[in-house]
This record gives C-alpha cells, sequence and structure tokens, in this order.
C-alpha cells in the first residue's frame, strides 16, 4: 500500500494548531486539513505491513490502507468512496475520534504512525469543498416506517442507512437541534456545527425526516440533563405508528460526587457549562456560567474535562485546575506490550497546552464555601495499591475554586425511554441486546432496537456509528426477511 518504501523516507506530518494565544479568543475550528501533497507523502507512509492491524483497531473498520494508497495516488473521489463504505460522518470521527487505528498501526512500534486520522479529514474536506457528497436516495420504497429515538451519531448513521435502503425514517429528538451530543456535549472549536447541517442536508434529501422538541412520554429528566422538550409521543403511540423502533439516544446520566458541600452555588456538572457555551456561540443567548477571572478546577481527566479545560480558557478564566483520581500515566507507553491495542499513556490536549495546571491521584474531600458560595476544594493525595485506592496520611490540601465541573463521566442512559418500552435492562442500566446473535441489537420488546451508548454504556462516536449501522442492518432484516446493508 501507498509507496513500498515511503515509511523508511518520508516521516510522520502532524496537523498544524493556530498559536493557543489566538485561538483561546474564539470558538472557531483552529486545524486546518493538510494540503494534498503533505496528504499524499504520508499515504506513501502505509506499509505493505500483511495484516492491517489499522483495519481492526478502528472501531467501523474503516478500509484504510486502501484509501491511503488512493490519495497517494492522487485517486481522490475513490478515496471518499471507500471512506464512505465504512463511515456514514468522517467529518465528525477526523476531527474527534482519538485515533484507534494509528494506536494499532505497524508504524506505531517506533511511536511514528501513519496519519491515519489527518489523511481521513483531508479525503473528506476535499470531497465536501468539490461537491462529491451528495444525496443518495433509494430507488425504491419498501413502505415501512421506522422511528429513531435520539439523534447523536448512533440515530443519524442508523436512519441514514435504513433511508437508502427505502423505508420511511422519522428521527425524534429531545433538544430544539439535531445532532445529540454531536451538537451540544462537544465544542465548536473541536467539531464546526455547519458540519452537522451539512450532513443533515443530505439525509433529509434522503428522505430522512427529523422532529425536534419531542421526548418519550415517561422519560422524566434531572435538571442536569438538557431537555428543550415542548411535546411527547408515547411508546405505545410509537409502536402502533411504526414497524420497528430504534433506541439510540446518549449516556446522559453524569457521575456525581456526594461529598459535603454539594450543594453550594458553583459546582455544576460539566455539560451544564459545556452545552450553554455552544448554544451562545449558536446565537441563542449568553451562558449563565462565566468563568472570566475565576479560579475553575474540573474533577475528572478525559476527553468532557478536557473540553471544560478549553471553554474556560476561552471566558479568561484566572486559574484552571484539572484533578484525576487516577495516578499519572507513563509518557509513553510499552509498545512490546501493547500493541496494537490503545495504550495508557500520557495524553495532552489542545485545550491543556492553552494552560492548565494538573494533578493526579486526588481525591475529592469537601467542597468548601462561604454563605452559600464555593470557594475552595478539600482534596487529599491517594496512593494506588493492588488496584485499590487509598488516602495518604497528612497530605490533604485547599484547592482554590469559584467554579468546580464535575466531568468525571456518564454512568447510562436515562432509564424512563427504556422503562417506558419495559425493555430489559443489563446490570448497568443499560438496554439489554447482543450484536452477534440473528436478532443482534434486538431488545426484549419485538420490534424494539437499541444501538451507542443506550446499550453499550458512555463510548466513542465511532463505536456509536458501528452500533448505528450494524443495528441497521439487523432492522431492515427484521422488517424485510434479508437486507443488503454491510455487516
Amino acid at each position: 500500500m501507498g509507496k513500498p518504501t515511503g515509511f523508511l523516507e518520508f516521516q510522520r506530518i502532524s496537523e498544524s494548531y493556530e498559536k493557543a494565544e489566538k485561538r483561546v479568543k474564539h470558538y472557531r475550528e483552529f486545524i486546518p486539513h493538510l494540503s494534498d501533497e503533505q496528504a499524499r507523502t504520508q499515504g506513501a507512509r502505509c506499509m505493505d505491513c500483511g495484516i492491517p492491524f489499522c483495519n481492526n483497531g478502528c472501531p467501523v473498520n474503516n478500509l484504510i490502507p486502501d484509501w491511503n494508497d488512493l490519495v497517494y495516488r492522487g485517486r481522490w473521489q475513490e478515496a471518499i468512496v471507500a471512506l464512505h463504505s465504512t463511515n456514514n460522518f468522517p467529518e465528525f470521527t477526523s476531527r474527534i475520534c482519538p485515533a484507534p487505528c494509528e494506536a494499532a498501526c505497524t508504524l506505531n512500534i517506533p511511536q511514528t504512525p501513519v496519519g491515519i486520522k489527518s489523511i481521513e479529514r483531508a479525503i473528506i474536506d476535499k470531497a465536501g469543498e468539490n461537491g462529491w457528497v451528495v444525496p443518495q436516495p433509494a430507488a425504491k420504497k419498501t413502505g415501512k416506517k421506522v422511528a429513531i429515538i435520539g439523534s447523536g451519531p448512533a440515530g443519524l448513521a442508523a436512519a441514514q442507512q435504513l433511508a437508502r435502503v427505502g423505508h420511511a425514517v422519522t428521527v425524534f429528538e429531545k433538544n430544539d437541534r439535531i445532532g445529540g451530543l454531536l451538537r451540544y456535549g462537544i465544542p465548536d472549536f473541536k467539531l464546526d456545527k455547519r458540519l452537522i447541517d451539512w450532513r443533515l442536508a443530505q439525509m433529509k434529501a434522503e428522505g430522512v425526516r427529523f422532529v425536534t422538541g419531542t421526548m418519550v412520554t415517561g422519560a422524566a429528566l434531572p435538571g442536569s440533563i438538557a431537555n428543550d422538550a415542548k411535546k411527547t409521543i408515547s411508546a405505545r403511540q410509537l409502536q402502533k405508528d411504526f414497524d420497528a423502533v430504534v433506541l439510540a439516544g446518549g449516556a446522559e446520566y453524569p457521575r456525581d460526587l456526594p461529598v459535603p458541600g454539594r450543594d453550594l452555588k458553583g459546582v455544576h456538572f460539566a455539560l451544564e457549562f459545556v452545552i450553554p457555551q455552544n448554544r451562545e456561540v449558536a446565537g441563542d443567548g449568553p451562558n449563565p456560567i462565566n468563568v472570566k477571572g475565576k479560579h475553575v478546577l474540573v474533577i475528572g481527566g478525559g476527553d468532557t474535562g478536557s473540553d471544560c479545560v478549553g471553554t474556560s480558557n476561552r471566558h479568561g478564566a484566572a486559574s484552571i485546575t484539572q484533578i484525576e483520581l487516577l495516578p499519572r500515566p507513563p509518557e509513553q507507553e510499552n509498545g512490546a506490550l501493547t500493541w496494537p491495542y490503545w495504550p495508557l499513556k500520557m495524553r495532552t490536549s489542545s485545550s491543556h497546552e492553552e494552560g492548565c495546571a494538573r494533578d493526579w491521584a486526588i481525591g475529592t474531600k469537601e467542597f468548601i464555601g462561604e454563605n452559600g458560595v464555593l470557594k475552595a476544594v478539600k482534596a487529599v493525595r491517594l496512593e494506588w495499591k493492588d488496584g485499590r485506592m487509598c488516602e495518604v496520611a497528612g497530605t490533604e490540601f485547599e484547592i482554590p475554586a469559584d467554579y468546580v465541573f464535575l466531568a468525571m463521566g456518564f454512568v447510562g442512559p436515562v432509564g424512563g425511554v427504556l422503562d417506558a418500552f419495559g425493555i430489559e435492562k443489563d446490570n448497568r442500566g443499560n438496554a439489554r441486546a447482543d450484536t452477534e446473535s440473528a436478532q443482534a441489537y434486538a431488545t426484549s420488546v419485538k420490534g424494539v432496537f437499541a444501538a451507542g451508548d443506550m446499550r453499550r454504556g458512555q463510548s466513542l462516536v465511532v463505536w456509536a456509528i458501528r452500533e448505528g449501522r450494524q443495528c441497521a442492518r439487523s432492522v431492515d432484516q427484521f422488517l424485510m426477511g434479508s437486507t443488503t446493508l454491510p455487516r
């Protein structure tokens, strides 16, 4: 694949970033895609390695060596066809996926993997700029109707696949705009929301119908979860009006931290900060949380925590600290032990590079306040022995904080939707449905399927796309007795 000796001749090229002092002044994307020549050079580095571990490292099993080779040869239109054959939305994954494919690349053994993610973005951006991404409406309608609950990546992938084989698809979303956490859970500087609108225009032309501001009756939500619903529809009505239903909502229930002082003003779940900021950027009015000149503490070291850091930097926070319960990971993985699997190693995001103090193996003991307002956080250093967490005696300290954002992950979907349909759950509160049997993605209720976070729990966008695509195949099989959709 690519040039046989390319991996010996060319170095890995990383995408460039706008300087931190400039990008923190706006919410636009700040990473330009590779030039055609840069992408061609990266494609040339793809080895004829015999077994393409990158393909298996990618949850959607992208045909990576194929489109690397096509880019190297300048056959861009064929490259976008190959890319779309496994991935409905490469404009999303090429921006926000952590690239497990690159971890699995054979060239990652010496820590110089092919820039797969950057080539993917170059392909989809070039395809968009040249008008190669066009609607693919079904040649013939089946007369079958499918309802999809949730318009995140799993729901959108299932919707597009089912519409393209002729089913009448309606996507229901509780919020005021389509996109789920793509729209409201990821900052604009990481994912320009115009990309969502661009893809939605294609899907509408393919026959997908979108209904916003509507949720399933009985699915009461806590105040920490965004909900613009003005209308409801019952599970029974959905089952009556549609031949199949796909549950593709997100794992929106955030993990809480019930320590003393949790009710102080200034302590928020992460998305209570990020979602209103996305709405502000969209023109919906100011974010009610403004951390300009304030001391910010982010609890949790994952992507959502990083998003809080980047947003706080753009507000102009006086200081930003991020703490993590787990120990500091190694700077570099032991490739001999981990390759081709996803490695544990130190990861620094672009938001961290903009300004953030980070600390590991820290436990939160108490939120400290005056007159009901947060002033500081009492913390303690931790020691991990045999996988167990222990406090280190005499190490308690305080971190000044005007705002705390809890970014410790999500425990699962809000149970009300599953309860409304009477769906059996697994031991984590997700919809119980397997992925391998003849009834893959089918729940305990006939004609009702589940995919994405609602089935597997909190996960990556690329996993949601995979599950949405595979679920669509099972739905088509259920409705028609056979299917031409890919596995």
